[in-house]
């Protein structure tokens, strides 16, 4: 009897231990994403289904408890949220507060570019042998709100860059794995591999900063953005 009694307490303590390790990972929604780069591949669907990327990303971490885009809806628009100001980090969010979420992110892309030529390749019945090289570079501002202030708690610029070339082979069913809708259109292509590319970096981000909170992963990320920062001022002239 004493047994059974030592094993149940077990129990209860294991369980209470663990419904209390599931609440202390932050509660996120994620936004539709917005494009401010004019990427040619961008469609009527393509916020949503970047949307829906990274919230697959993110509950695949397990380090987070991820709003379903149907259950973010329920509490408040989206549009709301774009009334409020959201994007200005001057600015507090007047639609009262989110309790169902600690976090909200907003994405947006705000550069995108392709340089070189796959051309040069054999071409047979939709399917392509061998070819150039062609990059793809994309940058997404991300914004991490607290939901209960609507203050921007975290901003930083991620960025991804891949390349094709040499030979390969590709056709119309080689899609980009975890990409579907009109971002499946693009087969294995250097636009598509940057794409989920980015989402995967933005995953390991957010982990980093809101959950992991270790020293190593932080400053990775602060070098990366002192580069970054560094590369964007070397591009442009600066008046003396």
């Amino acid at each position: 009897m004493k047994k059974i009694f030592f094993v149940m307490i077990s129990f209860l303590i294991l369980a209470g231990a663990t419904a209390a390790l599931a609440e202390e990972k932050p509660r996120i929604g994620v936004l539709r994403f917005t494009n401010t780069a004019h990427a040619p591949w961008w469609s009527g669907s393509t916020a949503t289904e970047l949307q829906d990327l990274l919230i697959n990303e993110l509950a695949s971490t397990k380090s987070f408890r991820v709003l379903e885009r149907r259950e973010l809806k329920s509490v408040v628009s989206e549009q709301q949220l774009s009334e409020s100001g959201l994007v200005d980090s001057s600015t507090k969010l007047t639609t009262g507060r989110i309790k169902v979420a600690q976090y909200l992110v907003a994405a947006t892309v705000s550069a995108f570019e392709e340089s070189g030529n796959e051309g040069g390749g054999v071409n047979y019945r939709g399917f392509s042998f061998g070819g150039g090289k062609k990059t793809a570079y994309i940058a997404v501002d991300l914004k991490v709100v607290d939901a209960g202030t609507g203050e921007i708690v975290d901003t930083r610029t991620i960025e991804a860059t891949s390349t094709s070339g040499g030979m390969r082979v590709s056709g119309p069913s080689g899609m980009v794995p975890g990409l579907s809708g009109s971002l499946g259109k693009q087969a294995k292509t250097p636009t598509g591999k940057v794409i989920r590319g980015c989402i995967v970096e933005i995953t390991e981000y957010l982990e980093c900063s809101l959950v992991l909170k270790d020293d190593d992963c932080l400053k990775k990320y602060s070098a990366k953005e002192t580069r970054r920062r560094a590369k964007t001022k070397s591009s442009i002239d600066l008046d003396e």
